[in-house]
């Protein structure tokens, strides 16, 4: 992010405060598709890639949990069912719990 974005977002706050505070106001959805074969895709939605670098979520996510994906429509996109763990991991990167929404 941008040194003007932060100051007209936040006023003049510190930047890592700043950025809690984006993270805090997003509502996350995690949600099993399925493709075609029967491979099930993971998707998370509702993170807003003005406030979070998406790519950089994607990249650390799919390193965490040893899996293929991508993150494109302002979604990212894991290969395989990774619901149950997911929820955790985002809540460690620093994403509050009560903004976190598994879809069963």
């Amino acid at each position: 992010m941008e040194k003007k974005d932060i100051d007209s977002i936040c006023g003049g706050l510190p930047p890592e405060l700043c950025e809690q505070l984006a993270k805090e106001q997003q509502l996350i959805k995690i949600r099993l598709e399925k493709r075609k074969f029967g491979k099930e895709v993971t998707i998370i939605e509702g993170i807003d890639e003005k406030e979070v670098d998406i790519k950089k979520l994607a990249s650390q996510l799919k390193t965490k949990l040893a899996t293929g994906g991508t993150a494109k429509n302002g979604r990212i996109e894991l290969q395989g069912d990774h619901r149950s763990a997911l929820k955790e991991i985002l809540i460690q990167f620093g994403f509050p719990e009560e903004s976190i929404i598994v879809v069963s």
